[in-house]
């Protein structure tokens, strides 16, 4: 099956190292773990291959009591005897059909059970997962690992385990079942067999590598689908509806193609068997046929025989199956598995600190880049010193790497060189969770999500009162839209907040982080969509947070004018630092950005 993470996912550093046992080896070793999520459903499974047994031995029972009847009873004229077999047979049907149905229930528990649990450990790991993490995978295939890839492993317990169980029972007991009845005739199986087993083995062989490429082949689909619906006011906009449509027809016709090729060859085994076990039948039928007429075989023996033909052919029918979604499973298995195994990039270190002591915030000899393979740094030794309860600017051109700087002091990325501290102490000392919840952050993109006002707000302080929500509404000046709003708090947003503007959105953003009551506040060009007299409401409000340091990235100058400092950054290093006043004395850039954006002021058109 597909080799390593680079070929499933199509990107470096997602990689499951390989065991010493190769790809076979590490592909049971995954699926072994992925076994440990079945839990309590682990009863069922057992409980639903101790009924497969049973019915099993009913239905091989069958073909013993229908030699006798045929022979004994058919040949002898004797109604009771056969009445009396036939109803064993029956019983034995009956046996075998109640065992199936209820094999058919702990089944089902036990594979949507696990799919349940695989699912859920998939999800809890993607939230431990850093950015770096995340940049590992792109989105629409970790959708594609949590459900598609899940519903083949659903499906293996569901349609493989009971062939699983059954076949090498059935082919077994069928087998020596048949040499009990005539080892002659059985000897065609040793014929038989192994030409169909390696007819099977080249199919299988054939198929595996295929499920790889096409689950890679949905995730591609998944992605283009996903990116279309997300940005669908920008496709109508632009009107290239036709464009998207010739896009995802290329996508969906590799799916398409993918899949012909990888089921074309899986189609074989259906033809393989048949050809295979209508040759038995025939050689069967031919040399016992003869005997009959020899004297050394029952027609009732050469009946029963036969049904054991079925039952062992249906039997390596049933295992080839199982070996084509074993095969396919082993694809998403792998893929799962990867998921699981990302070792997120940042965690809490052992005793981590668990108060941070002020909203100080230092950079001292910081240098970043995204990979560690990447030949420039996004940050090169920056040195800078906020101190707790300032107001900090930052100004730079696009690409000078503001977010940057500001992702590494709730540690959303580590530093690569350096270190930055908070509250005097290194960031890489505190618990994540105490750490983020002390620095708020009102991030470039802003996200809501489906629910009502309130909901949104809450994500900030679970248990915050009505009045202290309306607060941070008015410190947001949220509450001019909300309030006018039909429900108010109550009023429903729509999925990602379709039904408010990009501004109000942006507001609400803020609301919901003052909310937290950060010791340190950013607010990275979060109020770009924001008129300008609202957004000097906003400065006004947040001049009266004492204690909490703040820092604004913005592209508008009359943003960071009033602050405390002003950073300046150019291309990934700090240019210059001063107050308003000093850098529009002695610095050009700044200079020349003020008097781009503030031609025509009184004081320095």
């Amino acid at each position: 099956y597909a080799g390593g993470a680079a070929a499933v996912c199509g990107l470096p550093g997602a990689g499951v190292p390989e065991s010493p046992g190769g790809e076979g080896g590490r592909a049971m070793g995954e699926l072994k773990r992925l076994l440990r999520y079945l839990g309590p459903y682990r009863k069922d499974l057992l409980i639903g291959a101790l009924l497969v047994v049973v019915e099993t031995c009913f239905e091989l029972v069958i073909p013993v009591l229908m030699a006798d009847l045929i022979d004994v009873g058919v040949a002898n004229q004797d109604i009771d005897y056969v009445l009396h077999k036939g109803g064993q047979m029956g019983i034995c049907a009956l046996c075998a059909l109640v065992t199936g149905l209820l094999y058919a229930r702990f089944a089902a528990r036990a594979s949507y059970g696990w799919g349940a649990q695989v699912r859920r450990a998939q999800f809890a790991q993607v939230q431990r997962y850093s950015f770096a993490n995340l940049d590992h995978f792109d989105a629409a295939s970790l959708v594609t690992r949590m459900t598609t890839d899940v519903t083949v492993l659903q499906n293996a317990i569901n349609g493989g385990f009971r062939p699983l169980v059954r076949s090498p029972i059935m082919l077994v007991m069928g087998v020596g079942l048949s040499f009990w009845m005539n080892a002659r005739l059985a000897v065609i199986f040793i014929v038989c067999a192994p030409v169909l087993g390696a007819i099977l083995f080249c199919i299988v062989r054939k198929v595996a590598p295929m499920y790889g490429k096409l689950q890679k082949a949905v995730d591609r689909l998944n992605n283009v689908v996903q990116e279309n619906l997300t940005a669908i006011r920008a496709v109508k906009a632009f009107v290239r509806g036709e464009a998207e449509e010739e896009r995802f027809q290329v996508v969906n016709s590799r799916l398409a193609d993918t899949s012909k090729e990888t089921f074309r060859w899986a189609v074989l085994n259906l033809p393989s068997l048949q050809l295979t076990m209508y040759t038995a039948i025939v050689l069967i039928m031919w040399f016992g046929g003869n005997m009959i007429l020899d004297g050394d075989l029952l027609v009732g023996d050469l009946t029963g025989f036969l049904s054991y033909v079925f039952q062992v052919m249906n039997s390596m029918m049933m295992l080839s199956n199982v070996f084509l979604l074993l095969t396919r499973s082993l694809a998403s298995v792998h893929r799962i598995t990867q998921v699981l195994e990302e070792q997120p990039q940042i965690t809490s270190p052992q005793d981590a600190v668990t108060q941070v002591a002020d909203g100080s915030v230092d950079f001292e000899g910081v240098s970043f880049k995204y990979h560690a393979d990447a030949q420039e740094y996004a940050l090169s030794q920056v040195d800078l010193h906020i101190k707790a309860g300032q107001t900090v600017g930052i100004l730079g051109g696009t690409g000078s790497a503001k977010s940057t700087l500001v992702q590494l002091i709730p540690r959303l990325y580590d530093a690569t060189e350096g270190s930055v501290r908070v509250g005097g102490r290194d960031v890489r000392e505190y618990d994540i969770h105490a750490l983020r919840d002390a620095v708020g952050i009102v991030l470039q993109k802003n996200v809501l999500f489906s629910g009502t006002v309130e909901d949104n707000l809450r994500w900030g302080d679970a248990q915050a009162e009505e009045e202290q929500l309306w607060a941070a509404c008015r410190v947001a000046c949220a509450d001019e839209f909300v309030s006018e709003m039909p429900g108010g708090l109550k009023s429903d947003l729509g999925q990602g907040g379709v039904n408010v503007s990009g501004g109000q959105k942006q507001r609400l953003c803020i609301a919901r982080t003052l909310l937290k009551h950060p010791k340190v506040l950013i607010f990275d060009d979060s109020t770009s969509a924001v008129d300008t007299a609202t957004e000097g409401k906003i400065r006004w409000e947040l001049a009266s947070l004492e204690g909490v340091t703040k820092i604004i990235i913005a592209q508008r100058i009359t943003s960071v004018m009033n602050t405390d400092q002003i950073i300046i950054l150019d291309d990934g290093k700090v240019h210059a630092v001063g107050t308003h006043q000093q850098l529009l004395e002695r610095d050009p850039i700044y200079q020349e950005i003020y008097a781009s954006q503030m031609k025509g002021g009184e004081l320095h058109g």
